[in-house]
């Protein structure tokens, strides 16, 4: 069988495709033909089913650049998984875009229609465009060629908690807000601030902020004093977290301080008291849209996350929020 080189693709022939494509998912079938992928020859050298591509073995073509080796590894481990895969090109694939592979439940193949997950590859070093997250699996890379795959969805966040707050009057500190003898559903019920005694409760820049321009909260009689004092102490990120606080409680979801895990906020989907008050569900980080991640710290967040029984949430802030949820992934 005579395998050859042309530009980015492999022409395999008709006798390859009865033998590659319709028993074992390899390559796109074209007109009789098979087309087959750099790095699905090279996995077929690999594997010793073929002896090689224009002379090449799996060696050289690594070495030749024609197939990139963290690809080739996450393609390795998918099907070492028993996974059918296929690269995510323009024509073989639907919505090829943003993605490398396509991979289709145990059992199916690219005759199909069903879809396991949306494989995009990366090595530890790479930079990972927050915007691109979402619809999509990361196959991240480390330098031990060891592999972590971190499951991206965009979702809606939303919950059942809301309580009316009467009026309440604060005072402005350094970077908080005091209330005297508010009203017990402020905290009680509501759940905004930390209550310091019967008498008193203090609340965060953040929430007072909210409070005040929901016409709740009258602070020295300068409202504004409070996002002023904000932006003082964080800059644009204050402006990014209130946004992030607003539509959080805007959906029903009432968010704390999440410092504790090195996030910007905790979240409780569904409060009625804090006298029984249940298990935060998520971790929230705020981001701008426009943010990078590197590899290791989507990673770090994810498994904090996962160690204190959470789900992580990033909310990139734009003119809008967008909520993207990770998870580790074991496929």
């Amino acid at each position: 069988m005579q395998l050859t080189l042309d530009g980015d693709v492999v022409r395999a022939g008709n006798r390859a495709r009865e033998r590659f494509y319709d028993s074992r998912g390899y390559g796109h079938a074209r007109d009789g033909d098979l087309d087959l992928a750099p790095v699905e020859a090279a996995h077929l050298c690999y594997r010793g089913d073929i002896d090689a591509v224009d002379g090449m073995g799996v060696q050289e073509l690594l070495a030749s650049g024609a197939v990139s080796a963290v690809d080739f590894l996450v393609y390795k481990d998918l099907r070492d998984r028993g996974f059918y895969l296929t690269p995510a090109r323009e024509g073989w694939v639907d919505e090829p875009a943003g993605v490398d592979f396509v991979v289709y439940p145990r059992g199916k193949g690219p005759w199909d229609d069903a879809v396991a997950h949306r494989v995009r590859v990366v090595g530890e070093r790479d930079d990972v465009p927050a915007s691109s997250l979402g619809d999509c699996v990361l196959a991240v890379v480390d330098e031990e060629s060891e592999l972590t795959y971190l499951d991206t969805s965009r979702r809606t966040v939303e919950g059942t908690s809301a309580a009316d707050v009467p009026a309440v009057e604060g005072t402005l500190l350094a970077e908080r807000v005091l209330c005297w003898d508010p009203p017990a559903a402020l905290y009680q019920q509501a759940f905004y601030g930390q209550q310091l005694d019967e008498d008193a409760v203090q609340l965060s820049l953040v929430e007072a902020a909210y409070l005040a321009r929901e016409g709740v909260l009258s602070v020295d009689g300068d409202d504004a004093a409070v996002v002023e004092r904000g932006r003082d102490v964080e800059g644009d990120r204050f402006d990014r977290r209130l946004a992030v606080y607003a539509a959080l409680r805007d959906s029903g979801v009432v968010p704390k301080t999440g410092f504790k895990f090195g996030a910007d906020f905790r979240t409780y989907a569904d409060v009625e008291s804090v006298d029984d008050l249940g298990h935060s569900e998520l971790l929230v980080r705020v981001l701008p849209a426009d943010h990078d991640f590197e590899p290791r710290d989507l990673a770090l967040d994810v498994r904090l996350a996962h160690g204190v029984r959470k789900t992580m949430v990033f909310a990139l802030v734009d003119e809008t929020v967008e909520w993207v949820e990770t998870r580790r992934l074991t496929p």
